[in-house]
C-alpha cells in the first residue's frame, strides 16, 4: 500500500515548528534581542559561516563597535582587524559602508522596510528578510542553507536547489503563508532545525517535529534532498610572496580597497604566469608592484589555502633589495615594520601565517 503524500503548506508546519523552537531554540549571544543593529551584524557574520565560528567574533565586534555610529566612524583598518580570521572580508567593508549609509541617509536608524534594507551594501534578499522578520516583525521570508535543506525535504523539492527554478520554488515555499504573528521566530526555527536536527548527512528524523509531515522522509529519500548539482572543480593558483627585510624591519603592502582581501596587508608578490619559474615570477611582481629589483634567496615556506572559488598555493621567499626604493605602484600603501608590529595590521590567513613564522624566527 502506497502512502498518500499531501501538498502541505507552510501553515501546516508552523505550529509544530514553533512549539519545538520554544522548547529547543539555541542559546546564541544575539538571540533575544530585536535591536536592528545587533540582528544586522549577526546576520552578516553568519553569511556562509558557521555559528560556532561567528560567536567569538560577534561578541568582540559588539564590544568594539557597539552602535551603528561607532562602526561608521571607525578607521577601516580597525574594522578589518576585528574581522580578521572570519573570512569573506568584503562583508566587513560592506557592513561599515552600510553603517555609513544608515547614518547619512537614514538618520542613524536602520530602515524597517525591505526595499530600503536591500539598498544597504552587502544586504541581499536573505539578510534583508532575516533582519526585517527578526528585528521588525515583518512577514518577510529568508532562505539560508539550513532553511533550503529543511524545505527541500519537507516538500520533496526535486529541482536543483541552486538552479533558478529551484531557487524560485524554495523562495515561494519560504514565503507561503509565513505566520504573521511570529515571522522572526519562524525563520529562526527553520534555521535551528536545519542546524541541529535536519542536518546534511545524518538527519535525526525521530527527533524532528516535522517528521510526520516530511514528504522526503515518507518516500525514504530525505538524504537525497536537497538536490545539488556538482560544483565545478576549483582551479589551482600558484603565487609567490617576498619577505624583504632591512635593518630589522620587514616590508608589507596594502591591497587596493576592493576585490579579494581588499584593504588587507600582505607580503608583496603575485600570481605565477605560465612558463615562469617561481623566482622569475617574484622578481617580475616586485618590479611591477614596487618599482624595485630583488634577489630571491631561500624558500621561507609553502602555504596552502582553500578559497570558495579556487585553491591557493603560496611560496614565500626571503629576498634582498638590489636596487630601487620600493614605492606603491599597484598597491595602496607600503610599510616597513618590525615583526612584532605585524600583529597590528589586518592580514589574510596565509599572510598571517608568514607573519607568525617571522616572530618565531
Amino acid at each position: 500500500m502506497v502512502t498518500a503524500i499531501l501538498p502541505f503548506t507552510l501553515m501546516t508546519i508552523a505550529a509544530p515548528l514553533l512549539a519545538w523552537f520554544d522548547a529547543h531554540a539555541r542559546r546564541l549571544p544575539w538571540r533575544g534581542s530585536i535591536d536592528p543593529y545587533t540582528v544586522l551584524v549577526s546576520e552578516v557574520m553568519l553569511q556562509q559561516t558557521r555559528v560556532e565560528t561567528v560567536i567569538p567574533y560577534f561578541e568582540h565586534w559588539m564590544k568594539r563597535f557597539p552602535t551603528v555610529a561607532s562602526l561608521a566612524e571607525a578607521p577601516l583598518q580597525d574594522v578589518l582587524t576585528a574581522w580578521e580570521g572570519l573570512g569573506y572580508y568584503s562583508r566587513a567593508r560592506n557592513l561599515q559602508r552600510a553603517a555609513q549609509m544608515i547614518m547619512g541617509e537614514f538618520h542613524g536608524k536602520i530602515p524597517a522596510d525591505l526595499p530600503s534594507l536591500r539598498r544597504l551594501p552587502g544586504v541581499g534578499r536573505y539578510t534583508a528578510g532575516a533582519v526585517a522578520s527578526i528585528a521588525f516583525g515583518l512577514p518577510a521570508p529568508t532562505l539560508d542553507g539550513n532553511i533550503r535543506r529543511v524545505l527541500s525535504r519537507v516538500f520533496d523539492v526535486s529541482e536543483d536547489a541552486r538552479s533558478p527554478v529551484g531557487e524560485r520554488r524554495l523562495w515561494s515555499l519560504a514565503a507561503g503563508q509565513l505566520p504573521a504573528d511570529r515571522p522572526g521566530d519562524y525563520n529562526q526555527a527553520l534555521m535551528d532545525l536545519g542546524a541541529t536536527i535536519c542536518t546534511p548527512q545524518a538527519p535525526d528524523c525521530l527527533a524532528c517535529p516535522l517528521a510526520a509531515l516530511c514528504q522526503a522522509r515518507t518516500l525514504g529519500i530525505q538524504t537525497e534532498r536537497p538536490v545539488l548539482a556538482p560544483r565545478p572543480v576549483p582551479p589551482r593558483i600558484t603565487v609567490t610572496a617576498a619577505i624583504i627585510q632591512r635593518d630589522g624591519l620587514v616590508l608589507i603592502a596594502q591591497r587596493p580597497p576592493y576585490g579579494l582581501l581588499g584593504g588587507m596587508w600582505e607580503f608583496p608578490g603575485g600570481k605565477q604566469q605560465e612558463g615562469e619559474t617561481l623566482p622569475d615570477c617574484l622578481q617580475r611582481e616586485i618590479r611591477e608592484e614596487l618599482d624595485a629589483v630583488v634577489e630571491v634567496d631561500t624558500l621561507a615556506g609553502v602555504y596552502r589555502h582553500a578559497y570558495t572559488h579556487f585553491r591557493l598555493t603560496l611560496h614565500a621567499f626571503f629576498c634582498r633589495l638590489i636596487s630601487g626604493e620600493p614605492r606603491p605602484l599597484q598597491v595602496a600603501a607600503l610599510r616597513w615594520v618590525t615583526p612584532a608590529e605585524l600583529a597590528a595590521y589586518p592580514m589574510g590567513k596565509v599572510d598571517r601565517q608568514i607573519a607568525l613564522s617571522l616572530l618565531k624566527a
